[in-house]
């Protein structure tokens, strides 16, 4: 039966080559012409454990997974308990591992020792759901067997290719008369295949970064790897720490010295980077600190996804000082923001944060080439100040933001002081210099403020339900609104990609003109749903929360919403 979005789910144990069957799966849809959503499950380990990939695809965009699988790819037993009941009822198909004794409606077990071997089995699969979905098996054999020969793997990307053949002439064979479960294509547009963690550290490249460092935690470590490729030759300098703690004062080292510096982690490893959050404030340096959330407290749910640092973030660091938290929803706004992120700690000199998490760090969509716009090499700051002796790095100025030197590129001393401090930069304990400098920087909030991001919103005036986002739930959330509108209930959207500061006049009206206001977020205290109301005063009717690790769906945010009514 032909449809309109297609969800094809590949389980397995780690180690059993599901991951680059999936992969070469989503560029043969996306090269055929469809829009894909990809999104990983997987669990903390090298080999063996339950993992999954799931590929939706559509003729239209899709921002978000399912909850129903269409077409089921388990390569052992476990994927088949685990997902079988998620296999949609209206032509579902389920391929069952070789050695499989079940038999149901639905279900095909394929015999991969005779087609290419056990080795091959997650690429003979492809073959086979290449053949139930309707795609060129040319097309599927050229992107297995490149994935291989980019290894140097000539023998493998040869074997991959027979592999993949074998088994979609096989599925025709069994099932030759099976109709293209998706309808045809338009003619492809070039584009990309990219995550979250990919864009942002492309959009850190393209923002003028110059040293990282870090110390890996799951799921952030793939924004600094991403970094790793390019380094050399875009003149980067990255750097594993002993741990976190070093890892974030090695970037204020650096941002004094005047390179844009970064840092990227998980809530565990931010927690032992707040103290130098408080000292990037102190010393008024720009650091950009990316958090990729992943469920707590403690280790949690290492590889599952979670918003729940998002306090955390606000409020670490002890004492008083501005900063700006960044959350994007999208890989595009991912690139975006994160030249953003770089240009905003320049410019306040201050900490800067970018809040994503597992789901939109690990999932894979299909976007237009990244648009650079207007970017140029960052200006660094200025050597001297045309003579004025003695240099002060931390002026009274009316923005707060003191003029900036760089430390022996002149003749100017540069001092940067962690202790209170006068606008030379020496300790001090007056008690009128204390309260000149915490006012001096917290003026610098007017800066965040002037530059903040406004809320995206999508629907008609004073709708029915208005459902706010912030971060990864934005593509589940507007799939909502979408099937509401569908179904003629008028719904609306309000998404954040920017939750610090806040600027009521920039939303406020959108909340009070909406019959109905619900906050959709992962996390299980509703801590954005709060935020907004200690900030405006305005309380939403419900939230709908997600907080067992998996991401938002549109049909998990419909079912809460129906039974909240």
């Amino acid at each position: 039966m032909t449809q309109n979005t297609l969800q094809i789910v590949i389980g397995g144990e780690a180690g059993q080559g599901l991951v680059t069957a999936g992969e070469a799966l989503a560029k043969v849809l996306m090269r055929s012409g469809y829009h894909i959503f990809v999104a990983q499950d997987y669990r903390s380990r090298i080999r063996g454990g339950h993992n999954s990939f799931a590929v939706r695809a559509s003729i239209t965009p899709v921002c978000a997974p399912q909850e129903t699988v269409d077409v089921l790819v388990a390569l052992d037993e476990v994927s088949v308990a685990s997902h079988q009941s998620a296999v949609s009822q209206n032509g579902g198909v389920v391929i069952l591992p070789a050695a499989s004794s079940e038999t149901f409606p639905g279900s095909l077990r394929v015999p991969y020792p005779e087609l290419a071997g056990k080795r091959y089995e997650a690429v003979t699969a492809l073959g086979v759901a290449a053949a139930l979905i309707g795609l060129d098996p040319e097309l599927a054999a050229e992107v297995i067997s490149f994935h291989f020969k980019a290894k140097e793997e000539a023998a493998v990307a040869q074997e991959s290719r027979s592999a993949v053949n074998a088994g979609y002439a096989w599925a025709r064979r069994v099932i030759p008369a099976v109709p293209p479960r998706l309808p045809p294509a338009v003619p492809a547009v070039p584009r990309l295949m990219m995550n979250g963690n990919e864009a942002l550290a492309l959009g850190a490249l393209a923002a003028g970064v110059r040293f990282c460092a870090f110390y890996p935690m799951t799921p952030a470590t793939s924004v600094v790897m991403n970094l790793i490729k390019h380094a050399d030759a875009l003149g980067v300098v990255v750097e594993q720490a002993e741990d976190e703690i070093a890892a974030a004062n090695m970037i204020l080292g650096a941002a004094y010295a005047g390179a844009r510096s970064m840092t990227a982690t998980s809530g565990g490893g931010f927690a032992l980077m707040t103290e130098a959050v408080s000292l990037t404030a102190a010393t008024e340096l720009p650091a950009v600190f990316v958090i990729a959330q992943r469920p707590g407290p403690a280790t949690g749910l290492p590889t599952r996804t979670e918003q729940s640092d998002l306090e955390l973030v606000l409020y670490a660091g002890h004492g008083e000082f501005p900063r700006a938290v960044f959350t994007p929803g999208s890989v595009e706004t991912c690139f975006r923001l994160m030249r953003e992120a770089f240009d905003c700690a320049e410019a306040s000199q201050g900490p800067v944060f970018l809040l994503t998490d597992q789901c939109l760090a690990h999932s894979y969509r299909d976007i237009l080439p990244l648009d650079l716009g207007e970017a140029q090499h960052p200006p660094s700051p200025p050597a001297a100040d045309g003579g004025q002796e003695p240099y002060l790095p931390y002026a009274q100025t009316e923005s707060g933001v003191s003029p900036r030197l760089l430390p022996c590129a002149g003749e100017q001393l540069v001092i940067a002081d962690s202790h209170e401090h006068t606008a030379d930069g020496h300790v001090t304990e007056d008690p009128g210099e204390r309260v000149r400098m915490v006012d001096k920087r917290l003026r610098k909030l007017a800066v965040l403020k002037d530059r903040a991001v406004p809320p995206e919103y999508r629907g008609g005036e004073a709708p029915e339900l208005l459902l706010v986002s912030w971060g990864s739930s934005k593509g589940a959330v507007e799939e909502t609104a979408e099937r509401l509108n569908a179904e003629g209930q008028p719904a609306a959207t309000l998404h954040f990609d920017q939750v610090w500061p806040l600027c009521p006049d920039q939303f406020l009206g959108r909340l009070k003109s909406a019959r109905r206001t619900v906050c959709v977020e992962g996390n299980a205290t509703h801590q954005f749903a709060r935020l907004i109301r200690s900030e405006t005063g305005f309380a939403f009717a419900g939230v709908v929360s997600r907080y067992d690790g998996r991401p938002f769906t549109p049909e998990y945010i419909l079912e809460r919403l129906r039974h909240e009514t």
